[in-house]
């Protein structure tokens, strides 16, 4: 078996470490980069200035607040789609929402199979999110009421309450459709219900 080894003859290790105990002068690598940092034409010239000195007590500073915008009412009654209101901060808990929603079903004489509808349906419309917002149409809430302010019919804190939400959803199916599964067949015939 035949074999070659090449070596790289130069200035490396011992060569080095040879040529360096031969200067007078040691330079690191940091010192050697420096001969590479740009400078600007003049600064060799230029005396440092003297550092600016800064007391607590000689400065203000105010911060102007931001203005809360105001729901902007439309012929209708409701909020505009383009600007002015906007859905409130809440933390949406889904599963409470379904847990009160169980509850108000059972209330109204329907079943479990209606329950189902329900959670189809308004998984669909909105992820049971009490401040689920389309910006396209202006619907809001889990029942994705149209304009979302019609639900203060069935309480003042339409905007954060999902039991208020609920309430108000559960009325408009009854009245409109009948049940949740004759919403959820509306829903499934024409994408709205």
């Amino acid at each position: 078996m035949l074999g070659f080894a090449a070596a790289y003859i130069g200035p490396t290790g011992f060569a080095l470490a040879q040529a360096s105990a031969d200067d007078e002068t040691t330079v690191s690598l940091y010192a050697s980069g420096l001969d590479d940092v740009q400078s600007r034409a003049g600064d060799e010239s230029a005396a440092d200035p003297e550092p600016a000195v800064l007391e607590r007590g000689s400065y203000s500073v105010y911060v102007k607040p931001k203005p809360t915008p105001t729901p902007t009412a439309t012929a209708s009654g409701g909020t505009a789609k383009s600007g002015g209101w906007r859905p409130p901060f809440v933390s949406p808990d889904p599963g409470t929402a379904q847990a009160i929603a169980y509850d108000m079903v059972l209330a109204r004489g329907w079943g479990d199979d209606q329950f189902a509808c329900l959670v189809a349906l308004w998984n669909k419309e909105s992820g049971w999110r009490v401040n689920a917002y389309n910006a396209g149409s202006g619907a809001y809430g889990i029942p994705q009421a149209l304009p979302g302010s019609k639900m203060a019919s069935a309480g003042a804190d339409w905007e954060t309450n999902p039991a208020t939400q609920i309430t108000w959803g559960l009325g408009y199916i009854s009245g409109r459709y009948g049940s949740p599964c004759g919403a959820w067949d509306h829903s499934q015939r024409t994408g709205w219900y």
